[in-house]
């Protein structure tokens, strides 16, 4: 048996928890079943053992018939052979099932922060997300495997509790009445579990999703002396999540003392009944030895009740993190009759601001405040809902598939990923050369790859880290000029590259665009003079147009802005 992941997960049911393992667990019915089957019959084989070993000392050596013994040693020879069988193939099948419920935990995760796009940030924390990814699948999986021997364990103790009422009623109901009792007091400790575990996973991701904070912003941090104000709330925070860990543990420690100790002082006490009843007479030896080997395997299977709840409980309280995740709708979802939108280059117009793009243009839009040209480039590729049409046609009436091919937005907030830089640069594994050396040669990017011992095989570390923060722009550049969309918006594409590489790429990016719709955000003089058509906005409104030139002449405000960039 070899796993492989599943490559259609399904769509996973997220009305509850509950319904969400179900789900997981009905996605490979024969192998969650067999295991079942298997974690029972495995449990019997052992169950029954104890009766055959008194069979055999009551009929063949206290009556003294080798052939009862010798019948009797077979048939403990056969459970002992469906024993190990059922107990191996119920294994590989639990594991199959452990590795389908997490990978397609993984698998409907991903999807969901796919769909969720651009407003994943906005909606779910980054330790959220990583929680989910690494501690959430492991016990997701654990309970779905933990399910063959808790079934397993459930049946055998009923069996158990027949033989022992059929020998003696005592006894047997001392078992049938001890049970429950026993997992009655296992209860009251999973209950407070099931709280300490769920405020040490929220105290966990927001931990993680701090320090994921503090390491980007390390360098603004040094700058303006908040580190220590912000290492110090990150102690604070640690030990806050330290006591929740000791409360957990606390929890957790008593359930293992209480899957030795119950079961232990069980076990005493059925054989201290069972050694008084064959003092009396009232059950044979072979009985005696049955009801000590019963009360020796019982700790088996009551053990594996008490993980089966525990392990459920933290199934439980993951699977109720993922369906969290699961829920969450995107902000923006295809219209119920998608809009075709004309072939070629159109008018790109944003009626809140009065931007008009012309196709086959490169247009630069000069803002007052930087976060109007930001807002302008997310109505642009419907990263947020405004008024745009494109030939005309509403954004928000056209499927946003369509939308993001052929409109891209690139900003500083895009991410270099691990890999071959080659992979990097062209997503889409078009295996055009030339497209990816044009690309650098205009984000004056090729002095980046000479310098690595690879060139464009040389592996790039999470987020570009091997690179300074000027690099990684011009590589995201470089990116964004290789997919070659019909329009593409690029956000302060030069805001951390010096001034001499900056005018180069001014240079060069009308030619990397020629015939292709392009609007550049940026207040930069450099890139600004080399524009086609510059735009002004001020207050969220275009307020002028011209050339660069024109509006320093023109429009004061404009000057104004303009001036502000280059006295940085």
């Amino acid at each position: 048996m070899r796993f492989s992941p599943a490559g259609d997960p399904g769509t996973p049911d997220t009305r509850s928890a509950t319904r969400y393992l179900v789900w997981l667990a009905g996605r490979h019915p024969l192998l969650f079943g067999g295991a079942i089957a298997l974690g029972v019959t495995w449990m019997l084989a052992q169950a029954l053992m104890p009766a055959a070993v008194g069979r055999a000392i009551d009929a063949g050596l206290t009556h003294r018939d080798p052939d009862a013994l010798l019948r009797w040693g077979l048939v403990l020879l056969g459970l002992g052979v469906v024993q190990a069988t059922t107990g191996i193939l119920r294994h590989r099948c639990a594991a199959h099932n452990w590795l389908g419920a997490a990978y397609r935990t993984v698998q409907v995760t991903v999807d969901a922060t796919n769909r969720l796009g651009a407003a994943l940030p906005r909606r779910v924390a980054a330790g959220e997300v990583v929680s989910i990814g690494t501690a959430d699948i492991e016990h997701v999986g654990s309970a779905i495997d933990i399910t063959a021997r808790g079934t397993g364990a459930v049946v055998a103790i009923a069996t158990v509790s027949a033989i022992l009422l059929t020998a003696s009623v005592p006894l047997g109901l001392v078992v049938v009445l001890g049970v429950p009792l026993l997992m009655a007091l296992v209860a009251l400790l999973i209950r407070p579990l099931h709280r300490q575990q769920a405020a040490y996973r929220e105290s966990t991701g927001e931990l993680t999703a701090r320090a994921g904070d503090i390491v980007s912003g390390l360098r603004v941090l040094r700058g303006v002396g908040g580190e220590p104000v912000l290492g110090a709330r990150y102690r604070e925070q640690s030990q806050a999540l330290r006591a929740d860990g000791l409360r957990v543990a606390r929890v957790e420690s008593l359930i293992q003392a209480a899957q030795i100790l119950l079961p232990g002082v069980f076990v005493v006490l059925v054989t201290w009944l069972g050694a008084r009843f064959a003092l009396r007479g009232e059950i044979s030896a072979g009985q005696l030895v049955s009801f000590y080997g019963y009360t020796a395997f019982l700790v088996s299977p009551l053990r594996n009740l008490t993980e089966a709840a525990d392990k459920l409980t933290r199934g439980h309280v993951a699977a109720r993190r993922v369906v969290r995740l699961l829920r969450l709708a995107p902000e923006f979802t295809d219209p119920a009759r998608p809009v075709p939108v004309p072939e070629g280059p159109g008018e790109l117009v944003d009626v809140r601001s009065g931007l008009v793009l012309r196709p086959g243009r490169l247009t630069a839009l000069a803002a007052t405040a930087p976060e109007d040209a930001a807002e302008i480039a997310d109505r642009l590729g419907r990263y947020v809902d405004g008024d745009v049409t494109l030939h005309g046609v509403p954004l928000r009436d056209v499927a946003l598939a369509t939308v993001r091919e052929r409109i891209l937005v690139a900003d500083n907030d895009a991410q270099l990923f691990s890999g071959a830089l080659r992979t990097e640069l062209d997503p889409r594994d078009r295996g055009d050369r030339d497209a990816v050396e044009a690309a650098l040669v205009a984000a004056s990017a090729t002095d980046i790859v000479e310098a690595l011992p690879g060139g464009l095989d040389s592996p790039v570390a999470e987020r570009g880290r091997e690179f300074s923060g000027g690099q990684r722009q011009r590589l995201r550049l470089a990116r964004a000029l290789v997919a070659d969309p019909e329009t593409l918006v690029l956000v302060e594409p030069t805001s951390a590259v010096d001034a001499h590489t900056e005018a180069r790429i001014a240079d060069r990016l009308a030619d990397a665009r020629r015939g292709r719709t392009t609007l550049v955000c940026t207040t930069s003089p450099l890139v600004l003079g080399r524009a086609e058509h510059v735009v002004f906005v001020e207050d969220g409104k275009v307020v002028a147009e011209g050339r660069h030139d024109e509006l320093l002449a023109a429009e004061p405000r404009y000057r104004a802005a303009v001036s502000r960039e280059e006295d940085r």
